[in-house]
C-alpha cells in the first residue's frame, strides 16, 4: 500500500485527473476529476470578488508605473515619474491598459466608479488564468490530489489575495511565469512527453516576462541552465529556440519603446545599469541581506510556511524548491528589497504547501481508505480539519483586513475628489505628503492642476528631495513654498502633518473638507492614521 500512495504524489497525471496504472484501491482515495475549464471558471469568480474587495493601497508602482502611464496614453494627460525619462520602464505593460481605458472611453464607461474598479478587474482575469496554471503545473509534477490542494492554498494565502489583482508589473510577471514553467519539459516527470511546440511557448512567456520586468531573467537564467543541462539537443534549444525567439521578443518590445519614447530606448540595458550597476533601487531604502528569509518571504507565506517546508522535504523536488533558493538568494544580494519583487516564486512554494496538505488529507487508516460516511470529519482526518481551520482562521482576517482597511485612506480621498471633480468642485489641488502616496489622474480622472512633492533621485548623494524637506520640517517647507504657489482649491495630508499645519491652513482660508481613515498603525513612517482634505473656503 506504501508503493501504491506514493504513486498518487508522484505519478504521470494528464489533465483530466487519470494516474497511469492506478488500481482500485486508489480510487479509493482519490478526488474527483476537476477540467482545466471548471477551475478557470472558479478561479475567475474568484479574482472577480477578490478584485472588488481590494480598496487599499499597496505600492505606489500600481498607480505611478501603470495605470498613470497609461492615463497619459489614452486621454493624453497624466504624470510620467523620472524612471519613464531615464527610459529604464518598457510601455509594454501600461499599453495593456490604455487600450482597455480606450475601450472604456468608447463605451462611455469611464466614469468614476468604473476607472477605480475596472483595471483591478481586468487584472483579475490574468490573475485567473495564473491560478489554472499553477494547478495544471501542479497536477503534472504532483498529480490531481496535489493540485487541488495547491489550489486551496493560492486562493486562501493572505498575499495572494491581497496583492494579485493589483495592476503592478509584478503580477503580470507573475502569471506569464506560471504559465512558462508550465510548458518547460526540464521542470516535468522524465516520463512525461511534451509536443515540440512545447518548450517554444515557454521560451515566449519568459521572454514576454522579461520585457514587463527585466529581472525576470534571474528566474529564467535559472531554469534555462536546468534546460541546458538536461537537454540532448543543446544546439537546438541555444541556436534555434532560445536565440530567435529572445531576438524576435526584444526586437517587438524595442520597436514599441521607440515609437512611444519617439527614440531608440533599449529599457533591459538602462534597468540593468541603474539597478545593478549603480544600485539605484537603494535610493528608496535597503534592508539587510537576509530580510527575504526572515521577514520578507516569510510574511508572504504567513502561516503557509511550515506546510511549505515540510512539502519541500516531504517531496523532494530540488528543481521548484532551488528555484525559490535561487530567486530568494539573488534578490538577497540587492539592497533594495519589496515584497512584490519575488511574488513570482510564492505559487510555487505554495504548491509544496498543497503537497503538504495532500499528504495530510489521505487517511490514516490502514489501507489508505476514506470511511464510507459522506460526513467531512470521516473523509479526513482531525490533524486535516486542524490544519484546514489553522490556516483559514489566520489567512482569511489577515487578507481582509489589509485589503480593506488598512492604508486605505489614500485611495478614499482621491475617490471621494475625482467625483467632486466631476461636479466641478474642485479647481486644483496640492498633496502636502511624501511624493506618490495617493493614486493620482488614473484615479480623478479630471485635466486640472494638481501638484506633490518632487522625490527624483539626485546625481549628488546625501541632498534631500523635496519630499523628504517638507517631512523634516512641514511648517517652514510649507510657509516657504507658500510665497510662490498658485493658491489651490484643496490641500490633501496625512493626519500628523495636518496638527502641525492646521494654523496655517487656516490662516490661508482653509478649513476641513473631509477625514478619511487610513491605518491604525504605521508601516515605515510615524502612524498616518487618517488622511485629511482642506478646501479653500471662498470655493
Amino acid at each position: 500500500m506504501r508503493q501504491r500512495n506514493k504513486a498518487v504524489f508522484t505519478g504521470n497525471p494528464n489533465l483530466h485527473g487519470s494516474v497511469s496504472e492506478k488500481t482500485e484501491e486508489d480510487q479509493d482515495f482519490s478526488p474527483s476529476s476537476l477540467s482545466p475549464r471548471r477551475v478557470f471558471a472558479i478561479c475567475l469568480a474568484f479574482r472577480f470578488v477578490n478584485a472588488l474587495l481590494v480598496q487599499t493601497y499597496f505600492n505606489p508602482d500600481e498607480h505611478w508605473q501603470a495605470l498613470e502611464v497609461a492615463h497619459r496614453i489614452a486621454f493624453g494627460y497624466g504624470h510620467l515619474t523620472w524612471e519613464w525619462k531615464k527610459g529604464i520602464r518598457s510601455y509594454l505593460h501600461p499599453l495593456i491598459f490604455a487600450l482597455f481605458y480606450k475601450v472604456l472611453a468608447l463605451l462611455g464607461l469611464d466614469t468614476p466608479l468604473f476607472m477605480v474598479k475596472a483595471p483591478r478587474l481586468l487584472q483579475s482575469m490574468f490573475s485567473a488564468v495564473g491560478d489554472l496554471y499553477l494547478y495544471k503545473l501542479s497536477v503534472i509534477v504532483f498529480g490531481e490530489r496535489v493540485a487541488k490542494w495547491t489550489l486551496f492554498a493560492q486562493l486562501t494565502n493572505w498575499f495572494m489575495f491581497f496583492c494579485i489583482t493589483r495592476t503592478l508589473s509584478n503580477t503580470l510577471e507573475t502569471v506569464l511565469t506560471l504559465v512558462s514553467l508550465y510548458y518547460w519539459p526540464c521542470l516535468r516527470p522524465s516520463s512525461d512527453k511534451l509536443p515540440l511546440m512545447s518548450r517554444k511557448w515557454g521560451l515566449a512567456m519568459a521572454a514576454l516576462a522579461c520585457g514587463i520586468r527585466p529581472t525576470s531573467a534571474i528566474i529564467w537564467l535559472y531554469v534555462g541552465l536546468l534546460e541546458l543541462y538536461e537537454t540532448r539537443d543543446r544546439l537546438r534549444f541555444i541556436f534555434l529556440e532560445v536565440a530567435p525567439i529572445g531576438v524576435l521578443v526584444l526586437g517587438l518590445t524595442s520597436i514599441l519603446d521607440r515609437l512611444m519614447y519617439g527614440s531608440w530606448i533599449i529599457v533591459p540595458l538602462n534597468f540593468l545599469k541603474f539597478n545593478f550597476l549603480s544600485s539605484g533601487g537603494d535610493y528608496y531604502g535597503t534592508h539587510k541581506w537576509h530580510w527575504y528569509f526572515s521577514q520578507g518571504f516569510t510574511v508572504m507565506l504567513f502561516t503557509f510556511l511550515p506546510f511549505s517546508i515540510a512539502g519541500i522535504m516531504q517531496s523532494k523536488k530540488w528543481k521548484l524548491s532551488g528555484l525559490i533558493a535561487w530567486v530568494l538568494g539573488l534578490y538577497s544580494v540587492l539592497g533594495h528589497k519589496e515584497f512584490r519583487f519575488v511574488l513570482p516564486v510564492l505559487p510555487i512554494a505554495l504548491m509544496f504547501s498543497g503537497y503538504s496538505l495532500a499528504r495530510i488529507s489521505i487517511s490514516d487508516s490502514p489501507n489508505g481508505k476514506r470511511k464510507g460516511s459522506s460526513n467531512i470529519s470521516s473523509k479526513w482526518p482531525p490533524k486535516m480539519l486542524l490544519a484546514i481551520f489553522f490556516l483559514l482562521a489566520t489567512n482569511i482576517p489577515m487578507a481582509l483586513y489589509m485589503s480593506l482597511y488598512h492604508q486605505r485612506g489614500t485611495e478614499d480621498v482621491m475617490n471621494y475628489l475625482s467625483k467632486e471633480a466631476l461636479n466641478q468642485k474642485v479647481e486644483s489641488i496640492l498633496f502636502l505628503m511624501p511624493c506618490h502616496a495617493t493614486p493620482y489622474y488614473s484615479t480623478l480622472h479630471r485635466n486640472i492642476p494638481m501638484r506633490f512633492l518632487d522625490c527624483t533621485p539626485s546625481d549628488t548623494k546625501g541632498i534631500p528631495d523635496e519630499s523628504d524637506r517638507f517631512m523634516m520640517d512641514p511648517v517652514d517647507f510649507t510657509s516657504e513654498y507658500a510665497k510662490n504657489w498658485s493658491l489651490p482649491s484643496h490641500i490633501v495630508l496625512y493626519e500628523p502633518e495636518e496638527k502641525l499645519l492646521r494654523d496655517f491652513l487656516v490662516s490661508h482660508s482653509f478649513r476641513q473638507e473631509k477625514r478619511f481613515f487610513h491605518a491604525h498603525f504605521k508601516v515605515d513612517r510615524d502612524l498616518q492614521a487618517s488622511v485629511v482634505v482642506y478646501a479653500l473656503t471662498d470655493q
